[in-house]
């Protein structure tokens, strides 16, 4: 499968809300200025919950009646509407609660399913992204059915208990070396280092907490800077 991914990831995680509304509040705000692609990640374990939260997610954005939303370029200002980008949801983790929300893909990381399991249990037509945090591992994922690869931590990160080493730009310099994949950076990247880490070679930018202070001028900022 041919992969487009837009510049920007949002990533919605469930540990910055404290309630469904709020979270499918942000990701109305996200979307409406622009964003595109949104994960939803929940690392509590709470399967009920994750369900919910993404069934509601689904609700709020049905596949064929998304408001979608570009920016032209040399455009300023807030994004038009475009018919031919489709906003999708992809689930961290969870290929089975991926099916029962019916979102458009899994993102799966080292620990989790491998991505031939995944892959076998969302078919084909499904984004399917892996995480990787090494040149060994990314070069084990190139060789998988996965549609795009991430690459990070990129910078320090504080949305994990225990992260990996950052990689810093090299190591997202070096991920581009050794894929023609997609390519994901993610950690620790704000809208003072987005540009840089696109010029070292990322495809996109997943972003958590930067997008979360105030997500519709976040956004749009992000969106402005990476275009």
């Amino acid at each position: 499968m041919n992969v487009l991914l837009p510049r920007l990831y949002a990533i919605l995680d469930a540990a910055f809300f404290s309630s469904t509304d709020d979270l499918v509040s942000c990701a109305k705000v996200l979307v409406d200025r622009g964003c595109t692609l949104l994960q939803y990640r929940n690392k509590s374990g709470n399967a009920r919950v994750m369900l919910q939260h993404a069934l509601e997610l689904r609700r709020a954005f049905p596949q064929s009646q998304t408001p979608h939303f570009s920016h032209k370029q040399g455009e300023v200002g807030h994004p038009k509407p475009n018919p031919d980008v489709a906003t999708r949801l992809i689930m961290n983790d969870r290929a089975d609660l991926c099916l029962a929300a019916d979102f458009d893909g899994v993102h799966v990381g080292q620990d989790d399913l491998s991505p031939e399991a995944v892959r076998a249990i969302v078919g084909p037509d499904r984004w399917l992204g892996v995480s990787t945090h090494n040149p060994e591992q990314l070069r084990e994922a190139d060789l998988t059915s996965a549609d795009y690869l991430a690459i990070g931590p990129v910078f320090a990160t504080a949305s994990k208990e225990k992260p990996d080493p950052a990689v810093g730009l090299e190591g997202v310099r070096r991920a581009r070396a050794l894929t023609d994949k997609p390519l994901v950076a993610i950690g620790g990247i704000t809208r003072a280092n987005a540009a840089s880490v696109i010029e070292a070679g990322a495809d996109s930018v997943a972003v958590i907490s930067d997008l979360l202070r105030d997500p519709a001028k976040s956004a749009e900022e992000f969106l402005r800077i990476l275009r």
